[in-house]
């Protein structure tokens, strides 16, 4: 384990949980989704640049997405 990916798996899981919160509260789907995703998937992603690509990835794609 490195100290990195504990840092950025925090920083993705506490976006994700804003996400989350406004998705369900406005109802809308892709961010509720993308919250979601952003809490569970580092606990799964072992690569520091492969959790940061993802990572930043998830986070913009509400704003490209618009439901």
């Amino acid at each position: 384990m490195n100290t990195a990916l504990l840092y950025w798996g925090l920083l993705f899981g506490s976006i994700g949980i804003g996400f989350f919160i406004f998705g369900k509260r406005q109802g809308k789907i892709v961010p509720l989704a993308c919250g979601l995703i952003l809490m569970i998937f580092p606990y799964f992603i072992s690569n520091t640049y492969l959790l940061v690509g993802i990572g930043s990835a998830l986070v913009a794609l509400p704003y490209f997405i618009r439901s």
